[in-house]
């Protein structure tokens, strides 16, 4: 595996935290030689009375994220295969209202990026990329993670090893490995994040990756690109591949567009 030429893990500014256009991520990945780029920003949630999330696109930004999307995806048709997504969490006390939100729209894909446990909403919710030592919390970002693979909505896991832990050894192994059964059962590839390999965050975590190539887990590899520059980094890219050869996970990048049009 070369090169990059799927990646279906894209946001746009509208999600407050990423840059440039959705034209400057078309062009680059075309520039890198990509066949499938999918955009999946931040989805638009609807929150309980005056709540507002600072890192995700507005439910009003969802008709103009739409349209966009499709218009290049006819624009460009020739040149790359062009895919409708939104990346979102589980939240189980607002996913009905979620979806219904999305009925009118033709969404290819929905990818799980599990940001925060709870609903984020209420008192009892929490970040799960903070810092923490708490076995409760690990044991709750688990099971809410499972409980979203379980709905069938979702294409893959992103970031699975997002939750920044720093207690147990052992008690880590013994809960990330119920996660990795799952998405093995599930079939919900789990994905190396190159956006945490660049940055030099806390995951791609030794520790998870080394469980999920144990069991011989699926595996894809996402930009989870915040600027069109970072869409494809070569070098960043190769370190990803050579992790998941070295920890044995099976790699099911190639399948990806399949595995989307025939959900």
């Amino acid at each position: 595996m070369s090169a990059m030429k799927v990646n279906l893990h894209t946001h746009t500014p509208r999600c407050h935290h990423a840059e440039g256009s959705e034209r400057e991520y078309i062009e680059k990945a075309i520039e890198g030689g990509m066949t499938v780029l999918g955009f999946a920003d931040h989805a638009p949630m609807i929150f309980d009375g005056d709540y507002y999330s600072t890192f995700r696109m507005r439910p009003e930004e969802l008709e103009d994220y739409v349209t966009t999307i499709l218009d290049l995806k006819k624009e460009y048709e020739k040149d790359i295969h062009i895919y409708l997504g939104l990346e979102a969490e589980y939240y189980p006390r607002h996913f009905e209202s979620f979806l219904k939100m999305l009925e009118p729209y033709p969404m290819d894909y929905l990818l799980q990026g599990q940001h925060f446990v709870g609903n984020e909403d209420d008192a009892k919710s929490f970040y799960s990329g903070a810092l923490m030592d708490e076995d409760a919390k690990l044991h709750a970002y688990v099971n809410q993670v499972i409980e979203g693979m379980q709905t069938g909505h979702f294409l893959y896991l992103a970031h699975p090893d997002l939750i920044y832990y720093e207690g147990e050894e052992t008690f880590y192994k013994k809960e990330m490995a119920r996660l990795v059964d799952y998405s093995i059962a599930l079939d919900v590839p789990l994905e190396i994040n190159l956006q945490g390999i660049w940055l030099e965050r806390h995951y791609p975590s030794p520790w998870f990756w080394e469980i999920a190539g144990a069991k011989h887990a699926r595996a894809v590899i996402g930009a989870d690109a915040h600027f069109p520059d970072k869409l494809y980094i070569p070098e960043v890219y190769t370190k990803a591949v050579a992790l998941a050869e070295k920890c044995g996970v099976v790699l099911v990048q190639d399948t990806l567009e399949d595995r989307m049009l025939n959900r």
